[in-house]
Parts: C-alpha cells; structure tokens; sequence
C-alpha cells in the first residue's frame, strides 16, 4: 500500500533531509522566522521548535505536526483575547466568582450567580440589579460577573456612578457628549458600580438617564447600589426622572438582594474575638 506524504512521521522526513533538525539561524528558521512573523503567528514562532522536536520523538505525521502547531496557536490566542477583553473592561480590581465566599452570605443564590457568568442574558439585553448594604458583597459580583462575560467573548466596561456623570459631564462641556455615550451604547454589558453612594444634581441624573435610554432593551447593564429602589429618590432628586430609571433598570432584570449583614466588618470581628482569645 503506498503511503502519502502526509502520514509519513515526521522523524523520517527530517531524516530523509537531514540527520538532525534544523539548528537556529539556517535558512529554514530564517525562513519560518519570517512566515510567522508576516501571518502573525507568535505562538508557533516560538514554540516550533519545541514541538518538531516533540513530534520527531512520539513519530507523529505531518498531519498530526501541524495539527499541534495549529491548536497551539488557536489556544494562545483566544487566552490573549480574553485578557484584552479583561483588560479594556478596566476593572479596578482583579475578581473572579470563583473566590466569592457564598457561605458567608446565604442571601445570595450561587446557581443564580453561575448562571449570570454565562453571556446568554447580555446578549438578550437584560439589566442586572445588585442592590444591598456595603460589605455585602456587590463589587465582587459586579466584577466577577464582568470578568466572565468578558471571557465568554463579550465587550465589557467597568465604571462607578460618580466617574461616568463626570465624564458625560466633562463630555458635554467639550461638545462631545453623544459620541460619549454612542461609546458606551457599543459595549455589550456596563458595570456601573456604587450607585447611590454620591447624590446626583439634576444635570448629573439626566446624563446618567441618557445612558439607560440609550442601552434599553438592547444591551445590558449591571449595577451594584447600596439602597433599595424605594430609596432611590436620595440619589435621583426629580421624582419622575427617579421613577423612569427604576422602570428600566428593572424590566426584565435579574436582581440580587445582597442583604446588610456586612462581609468585611464580620471578618473584622472575627479576627479581633481570635487575637482576643
């Protein structure tokens, strides 16, 4: 039976050229080298060496070569994607769900919040409501939750309350304002964190109101505040206005009730009771 060029193991193809494989800064690295750099193929820039040398010890065919070389560079790829993802999401801080501490809070329902690492709702659209006491653990979530949309493939921006009124603020000042917030519109799903904590003046509310208006329905928003909706007219003055962002934060919304039994100030406690003791 004759065998093709492409099952014949490598070994033997380097053996019919060569005793030994190519050593680095012959023409054919040279060559290699050059093709990488030109197709933008890092990984198997680097790492063909490597993994010739592999194939020539397990006796694997060109297919099965290339194969590896291939899946290499496939799988470094899509782990630089998914930091770059993470990257522009500019979280302020590394969180993954993964390290959320569920048995300290039992107000929080962890199938719930697996469900919510998975893109399916962003990309439906719908918002996210985390709504509970500081300590209680909303950052995290808001952020461990971004961080794995983000690697799902999604486009994700992190940002609290009081920096993105001030940069719509600083935007409409400079004659930039819908460019801004056409910025924000593109982004698959938007952290907004510590809602609540700065009271908004008129001007700041109706910023953050076009926003909303421009996401509605059509990509997600997540947020994380420290007051029940009800409440919600400390921080949004205009009753109406009040009213209008409740109705779109929570149509259709998954919301999570992180209670105000603080996370923080009970590892505090208990820090303190064993150093007592």
């Amino acid at each position: 039976m004759t065998t093709t060029s492409a099952e014949v193991p490598v070994v033997e193809g380097l053996r019919a050229g060569s005793a030994l494989p190519a050593q680095a800064g012959e023409p054919v690295d040279i060559a290699i080298e050059s093709a990488c750099r030109t197709l933008h193929l890092p990984t198997i820039r680097d790492r063909y060496d490597e993994l010739a040398a592999a194939a020539m010890r397990e006796h694997a065919s060109y297919k099965d070569f290339l194969a590896e070389l291939l899946d290499a560079e496939c799988e470094d790829r899509h782990e630089r994607r998914k930091l770059r993802r993470i990257r522009e999401a500019n979280f302020p801080r590394p969180k993954r769900i993964e390290d959320f501490d569920f048995a300290a809070n039992p107000n929080i329902s962890p199938e719930l919040v697996h469900t919510l690492t998975r893109p399916e709702w962003v990309r439906s659209g719908h918002p996210l409501c985390l709504v509970g006491d500081s300590g209680t653990g909303k950052s995290h979530l808001l952020i461990g939750i971004g961080t794995a949309v983000a690697e799902a493939g999604c486009r994700v921006r992190y940002t609290t309350a009081a920096a993105l009124v001030n940069e719509l603020a600083e935007a409409a000042d400079d004659k930039q304002l819908s460019k801004t917030i056409n910025r924000y519109g593109r982004v698959d799903l938007l952290c907004l964190d510590e809602l609540g904590y700065v009271e908004l003046d008129k001007h700041g509310a109706e910023l953050l109101f076009q926003i909303f208006t421009e996401r509605e329905e059509r990509h997600s928003i997540a947020i994380a505040a420290n007051a029940p909706f009800s409440e919600w007219n400390r921080t949004f003055r205009d009753k109406r206005l009040c009213a209008a962002i409740v109705d779109r934060l929570t149509f259709e919304a998954h919301i999570i009730e992180t209670g105000t039994e603080s996370y923080r100030l009970a590892q505090t406690r208990a820090k303190r009771a064993a150093t007592a003791a």
